[in-house]
């Protein structure tokens, strides 16, 4: 058995067993033989211990890939010991058996193993598992600080489905064991064949050690046909979670209101801080009227509209559009759905876009399993049926469009609408100012709504997104929509329009930091396959260059670069008759070393198209604002986009969901040198939350999650090219999942019902009240 040369692999035989002392053949085919069968191992029966680390054979072996393994000892079902450093993005630890195992024959089932944690902290951990194809799913999840038990997440059958609206699911049996929840899912995992487990963490901060054993497939016990109905309240809290900040009466909720209210006049912010939130007590360096960047002592900075050092640190997505949830109900009448991209609205991107009594006329189910979660919602002739809306179409999930309802708006008017219509609105714009400055936060991030825009107390930055009938490309995967042509002529009117109506909404003001365009675009992975790192590139030159403008700008730079078609030819490996042959579609499976690197430079080429028609037309509208570049995401960051967007940025943006900045991991932007800003972060627990999911970065409570806040914040602040860091949200999200796409994370500040969580509060407010002189270090 040959093993893989890597950094601390280290290779050990295990074992497919059947729970219960049964015989390996009892539950496997070819058990007994050690050379590697041309079929699946088919498991026939349930519960099966697929990995047993107390007895040794010739089954599998265990391969780790920047992880480090300690071996139980022979004979002892202690299990094995999984230490993952820190000084690795992404240490891996695989179980590869050596025939895949076909658990197709199986129904209804989880994969459940046992976990000790053996770090000195809650441990955010992945399992991952894989086909013959390469397809894979995999879950997450955060392991308390001295945990011992049991973990697992359905794998087949109802409670394994994704089809209910949400990202994670409620816990779907009584149990004190742990569930794992959804992260991710590379295709359709085929079960009839799964060639590997992997175990991993991503970007941590310090070093994590796990002790795991005993892994096998359990029979799903029977939740009763009920188990998602009713889910939430009429205050859109988690009905079946019991948790600290759950209120049961509206005179609660005025009460709690009332005396935040009091405690906000009481605490008005961190004294140092001058008009604009920059640090009153540090240089005074050129006042230029707007805000700026520039290189002090060797530390990137922002420099406020006086003069003074600003880093900007705040909650994104501070507004109440995108916090509705689908009720399962839609309206025949076809006037309510838009389908011309032209044609949609702000609010259409936003999801609240109202309902007429007549269009209400032709109500109907569409979704039951969405209507029942509802334990309350309003009538329509309820004081708070208000706050229902449509969404005319949806990301993801079995609901494709429908009517929606915000509990978070409704709590809003519970706790403030006593008085005048509509009044909580500006209560809450009132009390979330009143927020920024008392937690000691110096703007908001991106996605605030337009409304706070005049505010003249807390700085903001503008933000748009480019919609329209454009040409579009196909990358390998397109996380959120297919990749707009960026040299189609259509793109730059869509990019004019868009910057239009955000100078028109800015109006030139000072208080805008800078303007934010699009968000996490597919342009392809760092490392991986010529497909996932340029899928984008090959998409546009199979097209019609008649047809696609990307397709013909490519086909004339290889022209300009090659000259004849047979040099194309030599250094692709590729047959091309002519020029013309290659612009009618040029589809391309085999990869040579010349081609890779001009599909390179065609990437680099595409995001340069980008960022000039989006520079440019923000440079003529708002020539004095900040450019923030285009918050790119981890996992879709080639070096080709970030070489491009550097020409271009006044700052570049990025969205980090791990624990921290790991240096290593981020040192290229010390060459760069340029500010950058993390354009998203969080950190979030289900344990003590109404949420059923963490969102992208997990911790085990409450009180871990504000240590885990403070410990990115402060892996930021050290570096010397970070200008800021905006969380993402201020709010939670609906318990029900999101209407745009199921997402049901505890990711904000507050609860569904406008209550602050007081750990975040009291964690913010440690690091935001030193946040300039740590820095600035006088």
């Amino acid at each position: 058995m040959a093993l893989k040369s890597l950094p601390y692999a280290v290779a050990v035989a295990v074992t497919l067993a059947c729970a219960g002392g049964a015989q390996a053949n009892d539950v496997v085919e070819n058990s007994a033989t050690p050379s590697k069968p041309t079929a699946p191992v088919a498991l026939k029966q349930l519960p099966a211990t697929i990995v047993d680390f107390a007895h040794a054979s010739e089954q599998g072996w265990l391969v780790a890939d920047r992880a480090e393994l300690k071996l139980p000892e022979k004979g002892s079902a202690q299990g094995l010991g999984m230490r993952f450093p820190a000084a690795s993005h992404t240490p891996v630890l695989s179980i590869v058996p050596d025939t895949p195992w076909d658990l197709s024959n199986l129904d209804d089932y989880h994969l459940a193993f046992d976990v000790t944690n053996l770090a000195p902290a809650s441990t955010h951990f992945y399992v991952e598992l894989f086909d013959a194809q390469g397809r894979s799913q995999s879950r997450e999840l955060s392991v308390p600080e001295g945990y011992e038990g049991t973990v697992f997440f359905p794998l087949a059958g109802e409670k394994a489905a994704m089809d209910k609206g949400m990202w994670a699911n409620p816990m779907p049996w009584v149990t004190d064991e742990l569930k794992m929840v959804w992260r991710s899912w590379h295709g359709a995992l085929d079960l009839a064949q799964i060639t590997k487990i992997s175990f991993f963490t991503i970007g941590v901060l310090q070093d994590r050690e796990l002790q795991v054993g005993n892994i096998q497939l359990r029979p799903n016990p029977d939740a009763g046909q009920d188990w998602t109905e009713k889910l939430v309240d009429r205050f859109g809290q988690a009905a079946k979670k019991d948790t600290p900040l759950k209120v049961a009466s509206e005179a609660e909720l005025k009460a709690l209101a009332e005396q935040e209210l009091a405690l906000l006049a009481q605490n008005t912010g961190p004294k140092d801080r001058s008009r604009f939130g920059g640090y009153k007590d540090g240089p005074r360096l050129q006042a230029t009227g707007y805000f700026r960047t520039e290189k002090v002592d060797g530390k990137w900075w922002m420099v406020d509209p006086e003069g003074y050092l600003f880093f900007s640190h705040g909650p994104a997505n501070v507004r109440m559009s995108n916090l509705t949830t689908l009720t399962g109900v839609d309206f025949k009448d076809p006037s309510v759905r838009v389908v011309h991209a032209d044609e949609l609205t702000p609010e259409d991107s936003m999801g609240i876009v109202k309902v007429s009594d007549k269009v209400r006329a032709s109500r109907y189910i569409i979704n039951d399993t969405r209507h029942d979660m509802f334990a309350w919602l309003p009538e329509y002739d309820h004081p708070l049926a208000d706050h229902y809306s449509y969404r005319r179409s949806t990301h993801k999930g079995p609901v494709p469009h429908g009517e929606t309802y915000s509990f978070y708006r409704a709590n809003l008017e519970r706790r403030y609408g006593e008085t005048a219509h509509e009044s909580y609105v500006k209560k809450w714009e009132e009390v979330t100012l009143q927020r920024m400055n008392s937690w000691g936060f110096t703007s908001f991030g991106n996605w605030v709504d337009p409304a706070f825009y005049p505010n003249e107390k807390v700085p903001y930055f503008a933000n748009g997104w480019i919609i329209g009938d454009y040409q579009t490309l196909s990358g390998d995967t397109n996380h959120w929509g297919l990749m707009p042509d960026f040299f189609d002529p259509v793109f730059a009117e869509r990019a004019r329009a868009t910057i239009e109506v955000i100078a028109s909404d800015v109006q030139a003001s000072p208080w805008c930091v800078g303007v934010f365009i699009d968000n996490e675009k597919s342009w392809g992975e760092r490392e991986g396959t010529v497909a996932e790192r340029y899928g984008v590139i090959l998409d546009a030159l199979s097209k019609d260059a008649a047809n696609s403008p990307a397709k013909h700008a490519f086909t004339r730079r290889l022209q300009a670069q090659y000259g004849t078609v047979a040099a194309l030819n030599r250094a692709w490996g590729s047959q091309f008759e002519s020029w013309e042959a290659f612009a009618a579609g040029a589809s391309l499976n085999e990869h040579t070393e010349a081609q890779v690197a001009d599909l390179s430079s065609l990437l680099e080429a595409l995001g340069e198209q980008y960022f000039k028609v989006v520079h440019g037309t923000l440079k003529e509208y708002l020539p004095d604002h900040l450019y923030m570049g285009a918050r790119m995401a981890n996992w879709g960051m080639p070096d080709e986009i970030i070489k491009a967007s550097v020409k271009y940025s006044d700052v570049l943006s990025f969205n980090i969901y791990e624990e921290g900045m790991q240096t290593h991991q981020w040192d290229f932007l010390e060459d760069i040198d340029l500010p950058v800003v993390i354009g998203e972060f969080h950190i979030g627990a289900t344990s003590d939350s109404d949420n059923y999911h963490p969102g992208i970065v997990s911790a085990a409570s409450q009180k871990d999650r504000a240590r885990m806040y403070k410990a990115y914040m402060r892996s930021v602040l050290e570096k010397d090219y970070m200008v800021g860091a905006h969380w993402f949200q201020y709010v939670d999200e609906p318990v029900t999942g999101r209407a745009f796409d199921g997402e049901n994370a505890n990711i904000g500040f507050v609860t569904v019902t406008d209550i602050p969580y007081p750990e975040m509060v009291e964690a913010a407010k440690e690091i935001t009240f030193d946040l300039y002189r740590e820095r600035y270090g006088k």
